[in-house]
C-alpha cells in the first residue's frame, strides 16, 4: 500500500469522461484515495510521460477507463486516429503499469470487440472468431490489443490481476447529449425534450424502430468496477457487464416519452438506416461472479433526464 494515507490509491484514466464520472461519483470511490490526472497534465499517447508518471506516484490500483471514442461518422472518417491512438494508449498505460510493479488493473473493453454477425449471446470466448463491424473496426482492434495485453502479463506473471470488463452499450450522468455526438439514449433524450418544449405533436423514428439494444446505466457500471477493485481475483480474465436482455428502439422512445412526459405521436422514417438487428451480451459469467445491474431502465432513464435539465437544458 502506498505510504502516508490509509486510503489504497486508485488512478482513474478517462476520469473526465461518463465512466470516469460515474466511478468517481460511486460512494465506494470513498475507499481510495484516487488521481485522475486530465490529458493536459498526462498525455497518455507519450510513453516516455506516462511510464515517468507511473514511476512516481506508483498506484495501488488502476482504472484505465481513457480512450479516443466517437461515433460511427467519427470511426469511419478517422480511423487513423481511432486506431493508433488508442493502441498507443493502452499499451502505454498496461506497460507502464508493469514496469512500475502495480499488481492490480481493471482494462474496460467495449462490446464492439465482438464479431459483427453474432448478435446475442455474446459470450466472452467468442472473441476474434469472425469479423469485425467495419465502421468501428480500428476501435475495436485496440481495444482487443489492450485486452490481449493485460491477458499475456498474467500469463507471464500469475500473481497480477490485470482483468477486462465488457460493458455493454451505457448511458447516464455526464453523457454526451449534443445531437452531432450522441448515442441512442441521449439522443432520444434531447429530441423528445426538444419536441415537448416546441409543442410538437411527432417525433420521427428511423427505421421501425423493432432493432433491439442492450443500455445499462453508466453508475451501474461504476458499481461492477468498484466491487472488481474490491475482490480482481474473483474475477476471470475477461467479462461482460451488461444486463442480459433488451428493448426494441421503439420501446426507449416510450419509456423516455413517459418519463420526460410528453405525449405525442412516433412516425417511423423508413429509408433510414438502422444497423444491427440485436447486439446482447451473454452475462452467465457476471451472473456466476454475484452482480447484477441495479437500476431499472425507467430510474436511470429518469436520472439521466434530471441531469440533462440541470446541465445542458436552456
Amino acid at each position: 500500500m502506498s505510504q502516508n494515507t490509509q486510503k489504497p490509491v486508485l488512478l482513474v484514466t478517462g476520469a473526465n469522461g461518463m465512466v470516469g464520472q460515474n466511478i468517481l461519483a460511486h460512494p465506494k470511490a470513498a475507499e481510495w484515495q484516487i488521481q485522475a490526472p486530465g490529458s493536459a497534465e498526462l498525455d497518455l499517447r507519450d510513453r516516455a510521460a506516462v511510464d515517468d508518471w507511473m514511476r512516481d506516484h506508483r498506484p495501488d490500483a488502476i482504472v484505465h477507463a481513457a480512450g479516443v471514442v466517437g461515433g460511427i461518422h467519427a470511426n469511419m472518417a478517422e480511423p487513423v486516429r481511432f486506431l493508433a491512438d488508442n493502441t498507443l494508449i493502452g499499451v502505454n498505460v498496461v506497460t507502464a503499469a508493469l514496469a512500475a510493479g502495480i499488481p492490480t488493473l481493471i482494462n474496460l473493453g467495449s462490446s464492439c470487440i465482438y464479431p459483427k454477425d453474432i448478435g446475442s449471446g455474446l459470450r466472452e470466448d467468442c472473441i476474434l472468431t469472425g469479423p469485425l463491424e467495419p465502421t468501428n473496426e480500428g476501435y475495436a482492434l485496440a481495444k482487443i490489443t489492450t485486452m490481449r495485453l493485460c491477458e499475456y502479463a498474467m500469463r507471464e506473471n500469475p500473481d497480477l490481476n490485470y482483468k477486462t470488463l465488457i460493458p455493454c452499450n451505457l448511458y447516464g450522468r455526464w453523457d454526451k447529449f449534443d445531437p452531432r455526438h450522441s448515442h441512442l439514449v441521449p439522443a432520444i433524450i434531447h429530441k423528445v425534450h426538444s419536441a415537448k418544449q416546441q409543442g410538437l405533436s411527432e417525433v420521427e423514428i428511423w427505421g421501425d424502430g423493432t432493432a433491439r439494444r442492450e443500455f445499462m446505466y453508466a453508475g451501474d457500471l461504476a458499481d461492477a468496477v468498484l466491487r472488481a477493485l474490491a475482490d480482481p481475483a474473483s474475477l476471470p480474465d475477461t467479462l461482460n457487464i451488461g444486463l442480459g436482455h433488451d428493448h426494441s428502439i421503439n420501446d426507449y422512445y416510450a419509456i423516455i416519452a413517459k418519463v420526460i412526459g410528453w405525449d405525442g405521436q412516433f412516425t417511423h422514417d423508413l429509408t433510414r438506416p438502422v444497423g444491427m438487428k440485436q447486439k446482447l451480451l451473454d452475462i452467465s459469467a457476471q451472473t456466476d461472479w454475484g452482480w447484477s445491474a441495479p437500476t431499472s431502465l425507467e430510474d436511470g432513464i429518469r436520472a439521466t433526464y434530471d441531469f440533462y435539465l440541470q446541465e445542458h437544458s436552456q
